[in-house]
């Protein structure tokens, strides 16, 4: 694919579909001529005015022809024209709003990528049917630029019928018809449907390509000689049935992913059903997957991906095993299940550290389901549908046994699959394709709250600390600047600011926990805080207050006297934790960690309704500053606004 070559300028333009070269047609009439097609004229032009000839021009028209349109949009009201002696006449639009306003699509097709500025619902719903988000601009809803680059992800999970369907819809939102970005569209979308695995008549798997060069010149050279049993013919091959994942894998990386027609077993039928409405978009998640038989739900917390993958569960109907990182997660999937559906609380089994029950839904942790002292039972289940929720993990070399598990259907749940190491290929090789609305798109459509995000520089007030910073080096360095006494001081005046929103404070460092705990008093949770006690935390944080329900310190009603407005968190609470009240989360350290640990922390405030903010606390001066902005730049990318602030001394 080493396409990119040549300069951009001039052919990637959006305004280049009204060319100087454009041929006059002497049969058109230009009956046609929207107001947008003017207003992409006056572009073209970089003039606020026109004549016919110029519209002529940029039209391929002729000026009879444009003359006669233009007067069509003066008597519908939508152009004026002004008559000047010695001078032809000139049109020019009677909103000039309108013009500076209006959506326009740039295309850049040797690099795949559109940047669309004020993009209609209509355009940013097409464009994710077949390309990435990459980033977006702009602070106010409506008035953002996105940048938008088609992956061969992207065109293999496209959801159409045929390549001619999803260039179709590719032409329908680029400015002009880009040739050789659509042969490789058609490229990308005929390597998808290239090989085939699926159950012979017999009972074992077959790896079938397309053509007798394909199995010599791609299966061959890529797959390992334990991967494939023996030929069958020039294009059919028996499979070890063990190494269908890293056939998978190694033919992904060629270019070429494997469509899994498997006849796999359901395993016994579970009676199930939602009993929560589904929004128009989690509808879509759902049909989508149906259709593909895998997938990863990917949506900001709130979005309702736990509620989406029940309501999979249903749909499928066969015994269905839910992989989660922790205990913790495992009880809250529980309780989400009996609160969504009408599933038989005996049906519903718990397979980790304190329980180990298997039933027609079991729900068991990556680090149970992938020792080898409990494998073999669940290798022995014909599992209907496996959920990974917190899909990211199975790149972990010991989660990722549990890719192994064989199952009719296969799910994943994440936020963000981003990894640093570039792993997305790895979820998606092994569970399926994204599956998702861009995160922007859920805030406009007011499902979730835009959190809003504010990093905050603070400055060295204890000497002998910045001494001892200045002094330190590595790794020592990095834990001194997250762990600057400043902080605590900056917390509390946050916290008293916003003393009427419950707030998680976050942390890497368990001294730098407890010491932040005790100034608060407020309590700790980390890996060390027993299950029953966390537990408990948690649910005491979840707690609703008096009154209507809102955080305490309010006047609407009494406060709860059990629940709780301040918990200090590790790690532990990064993933998964239904903590819904958080309305404010101040980062205290950890900014060396990942961009999807800055998503998830963000996404601690994520809710339906009210206020939503983020502290981000960085010394100033140290590398933090550069984590956090590497951290919230991802943010940014996905549609949340960040704004920097630099903290007096």
């Amino acid at each position: 694919m080493t396409d990119d070559t040549g300069d951009d300028a001039g052919e990637d333009s959006g305004c280049d579909a009204l060319t100087d070269d454009a041929t006059p047609d002497p049969d058109s009439s230009a009956d046609d001529l929207s107001l947008d097609r003017f207003h992409e004229a006056l572009e073209a032009e970089e003039r606020p005015v026109a004549t016919a000839s110029e519209v002529a021009r940029r039209l391929g028209t002729t000026q009879a022809a444009a003359r006669d349109a233009l007067a069509a949009l003066v008597d519908r009201g939508d152009v004026d024209r002004l008559d000047v002696e010695a001078d032809p006449v000139v049109f020019y639009p009677r909103d000039w709003g309108a013009l500076a306003s209006r959506e326009r699509v740039v295309a850049f097709p040797k690099r795949r990528e559109f940047v669309v500025d004020r993009p209609t619902q209509y355009t940013r719903a097409r464009l994710s049917q077949f390309a990435n988000l990459v980033d977006t601009t702009g602070t106010e809803p409506g008035t953002r630029g996105y940048l938008y680059r088609i992956r061969q992800e992207d065109v293999w999970a496209a959801p159409f019928d045929d390549a001619d369907a999803l260039v179709d819809a590719l032409r329908s939102v680029l400015p002009r018809r880009f040739e050789h970005l659509e042969e490789w569209v058609r490229d990308q979308w005929r390597r998808a449907h290239r090989f085939r695995l699926s159950t012979h008549e017999d009972g074992y798997v077959v790896l079938t390509a397309a053509s007798e060069s394909l199995m010599g010149n791609v299966a061959d050279q890529h797959l390992d000689d334990d991967h494939l049993r023996a030929p069958i013919s020039d294009t059919e091959a028996w499979v070890n049935e063990g190494a269908v994942a890293e056939i998978k894998r190694a033919l992904y990386d060629a270019g070429y992913p494997v469509e899994d027609d498997r006849d796999l077993e359901t395993g016994e039928p579970v009676s199930i059903e939602l009993t929560t409405d589904l929004r128009d978009y989690q509808e879509t998640w759902v049909e989508t997957f149906l259709d593909r038989k895998s997938g990863v739900y990917v949506g900001p917390p709130g979005s309702g991906k736990t509620v989406a993958a029940i309501a999979t569960i249903a749909a499928v109907g066969g015994e269905t095993l839910i992989l989660v990182p922790s205990r913790e997660l495992a009880d809250q999937w529980r309780e989400e299940l009996l609160d969504h559906s009408t599933v038989d609380p005996a049906d519903v089994g718990l397979y980790h550290g304190g329980t180990k029950e298997i039933r027609p839904v079991t729900i068991a942790t990556y680090q149970i389901a992938g020792m080898d002292r409990h494998r073999s039972l669940f290798d022995s289940r014909k599992w209907g549908l496996i959920c990974f929720d917190e899909a990211h993990h199975i790149t972990a070399p010991v989660y990722s046994r549990t890719a192994e598990l064989q199952s009719k259907h296969r799910l994943g749940l994440s936020a963000t699959p981003v990894s640093e190491t570039g792993s997305e290929e790895d979820i998606y090789t092994l569970i399926g394709g994204p599956i998702g609305a861009d995160w922007d798109a859920l805030f406009e459509a007011g499902f979730v709250q835009e959190p809003e995000v504010e990093i905050r520089y603070v400055p060295w007030r204890d000497e002998l600390a910045q001494s001892e910073y200045a002094a330190a080096d590595g790794r020592e360095r990095r834990r001194l600047a997250a762990e600057n006494p400043a902080k605590i001081e900056e917390i509390r005046y946050l916290l008293a600011a916003h003393r009427e929103k419950k707030a998680l404070v976050f942390v890497e460092y368990l001294d730098q926990g407890a010491a932040i705990a005790d100034a608060l008093g407020a309590p700790f949770v980390s890996g060390e805080t027993p299950h029953h006690e966390r537990a408990e935390l948690f649910r005491r944080f979840r707690a609703e207050d008096g009154g209507d329900g809102d955080a305490a310190g309010t006047d609407d009603g009494p406060r709860d006297a059990d629940s709780l407005d301040v918990l200090v968190v590790s790690r532990v609470g990064d993933e998964g934790i239904d903590l819904p009240n958080a309305e404010l989360a101040v980062v205290a350290s950890g900014l060396g960690g990942s961009r999807r640990q800055g998503s998830q922390r963000a996404g601690r405030t994520m809710r339906p309704t009210g206020s939503a903010l983020v502290y981000v606390l960085a010394t100033r001066g140290s590398s933090e500053e550069e984590f956090a902005q590497r951290q919230m730049r991802h943010l940014g990318r996905k549609g949340v606004r960040v704004r920097e602030t630099n903290v007096a001394e």
